[in-house]
């Protein structure tokens, strides 16, 4: 049976946790961030998205515009 829990619900589950508990959840909740945030990057890179912003950063690097870092 799957349970789906509220907002609410999970907030009020989260202030109970230990901060040990709060501290793998905030880990957690970042990994999750990265992983769908580099799986849209994927995409709009497949779907050429990028493209321009590609093009003029390359652009710009050939026209001796940039600066070592």
């Amino acid at each position: 049976m799957h349970i789906m829990l509220t907002l609410d619900q999970i907030e009020s589950a989260i202030l109970q946790l230990p901060s040990h508990e709060v501290q793998q959840l905030l880990e957690w909740l970042s990994d999750l961030d990265y992983q769908n945030w580099d799986q849209q990057l994927e995409e709009d890179i497949k779907q050429g998205k990028l493209d321009d912003l590609a093009a003029e950063a390359i652009a710009e690097y050939e026209a001796g515009e940039c600066k070592e870092i």
